[in-house]
């Protein structure tokens, strides 16, 4: 009894001492110690008395389908750890979210923490892997999810939910916005690093700096803006949620430009699609399928890019030796088209069906953007409203475009000259850039009265150029009738003949 009583009284005593310990680390230690400390008991329990068969799991693997194709969940559960890995976790990596605009620090491979919900624990853990079987990449990530099995409902359906929209919100505030360049289908080791290569979007243009009239920039950023909050009407009247916008005018006129400031307005990535290194159809509609929404897609030169112009109109022939020299110059730059492009085997209908067929409407939120020097040549079915929306005369500089030039470049608002260069500019076609390049100080010595005085100047150097020019075109033209006139008449002496 005395035996008994003893070892009643130590593990009272014990108990009590436990207990004791117990409050007083619930009430004193940190919480970020008492996580490590009890990550740690648990590891050892499982390791000496067995896994809890309670236990579940589930994998959230880096990548999808045949490795190619990033997985969105992964990206979002990484970002919602980032949050809690920095104060829990032993080993962190810098910069390893792609899309950051700052250090993101993340959870390092092979490391594990824990998360609570609504009172009840769940572990995560990122695992690196190898993969030796596959041919694209001999390594991957993957992150796993450990809970108590009698939580399964909520962990799936509300703590998953939970983790999956804070994830995604974390994302897109840190988001980095990207320009991408698709990959060459000849280039193997590129499929390493997926269909689309990318660096950060970092072009300063804006509306604001653009050289086009101001109602017309007003109404195209209002058309952004009813675009971009237009998820719910696209949904309504049963169409993809996306747009098409061409831009069509001369070289110089700030197509690219335009594009810059619409990716700046809306804060969408851009996709700068390269059609000439695209195999077939059936690699564009991947191509076009690995895009992501916010994004504008753009295919710049559409009418060099491949042989997808329409018929051409017939021209009255004038003078039949010079149209066969014309012709010949043509026919040899299209087989010198023809060799460069001889590998692309993408067709007008292929095209058609990757922007605006029933694949078009697997990704939301999206902008295709043609641009071309010459708006004729392209065929009608390519540019018809319903797949360019818009279409944007983009055209010479005149006097609105270029009193936002002389702010920019000059920080001017109003000179003497203003009124002989508004004259000038309505007499005269001059591309912003040119005008650009003008108003543009060579110098430190040089200030904004020498440089609105050299576009006076260059302007009506042009203007006289235009003159001349335009006056040999006409006696061109007069030599040419009179030409044809006269072998009409040497024919009909022949004929009398």
């Amino acid at each position: 009894m005395l035996e008994a009583g003893a070892i009643w009284g130590f593990t009272s005593t014990t108990m009590a001492s436990l207990m004791f310990f117990w409050s007083m680390y619930k009430q004193f230690a940190p919480y970020h110690v008492r996580l490590y400390l009890e990550r740690y008991f648990y590891k050892y329990l499982n390791k000496w008395f067995g896994e809890d068969m309670k236990s579940v799991h589930i994998i959230f693997p880096e990548y999808t389908g045949e490795g190619l194709t990033k997985s969105r969940a992964f990206d979002e559960i990484r970002n919602y750890l980032s949050t809690r890995s920095t104060a829990t976790a032993r080993r962190l990596k810098a910069n390893e979210s792609e899309n950051s605009k700052s250090v993101v620090l993340s959870l390092d491979d092979n490391e594990d923490i824990v998360d609570v919900f609504q009172d009840v624990k769940v572990v995560w853990s990122l695992s690196l892997v190898n993969k030796e079987n596959q041919s694209v990449s001999k390594e991957g990530r993957h992150l796993t999810m450990s809970f108590d099995n009698q939580y399964r409902d909520m962990i799936t359906k509300t703590y998953l939910d939970h983790v999956l929209r804070e994830g995604k919100e974390i994302g897109l505030k840190n988001r980095e916005r990207k320009l991408y360049t698709n990959n060459s289908s000849t280039d193997f080791s590129s499929w390493r690093d997926g269909r689309w290569s990318n660096v950060p979007f970092n072009h300063p243009a804006t509306f604001e700096t653009l050289a086009m009239d101001h109602e017309k920039k007003e109404e195209i950023k209002k058309d952004l803006i009813k675009f971009s909050n237009g998820k719910d009407y696209y949904r309504k009247v049963a169409k993809p949620w996306k747009r098409g916008y061409l831009l069509f005018g001369p070289p110089g006129t700030g197509k690219s430009t335009m594009i810059s400031a619409m990716a700046n307005f809306l804060e969408y990535d851009v996709y700068d699609l390269e059609l000439t290194t695209v195999r077939n159809n059936s690699e564009l509609q991947k191509l076009m399928l690995d895009t992501k929404g916010k994004s504008i897609v753009v295919i710049e030169d559409i009418d060099c890019s491949l042989d997808l112009t329409g018929q051409g109109k017939k021209k009255d022939e004038e003078d039949e030796d010079e149209e066969d020299i014309e012709e010949k110059k043509k026919e040899a730059e299209k087989l010198k088209k023809d060799r460069v492009l001889k590998e692309s085997n993408v067709t007008l209908s292929g095209l058609l069906n990757a922007i605006d067929g029933l694949w078009s409407a697997c990704s939301d939120e999206k902008i295709i953007v043609f641009t071309t020097n010459f708006v004729d040549n392209l065929d009608p079915a390519l540019i018809r409203r319903g797949r360019m929306d818009r279409h944007i005369e983009m055209s010479y500089c005149r006097f609105e475009g270029f009193k936002v030039l002389a702010k920019n470049y000059l920080d001017i608002e109003s000179h003497d000259l203003y009124g002989e260069i508004k004259r000038l500019l309505e007499e005269t076609d001059m591309s912003p850039a040119d005008v650009a390049e003008t108003l543009m100080p060579k110098s430190d010595e040089e200030d904004a009265d020498i440089c609105i005085k050299r576009l006076v100047k260059t302007l009506k150097e042009e203007k006289e150029k235009a003159r001349k020019l335009a006056e040999e075109e006409e006696k061109n033209k007069a030599e040419k009738k009179e030409k044809k006139e006269k072998i009409e008449e040497e024919e009909k002496e022949k004929a009398k003949k």
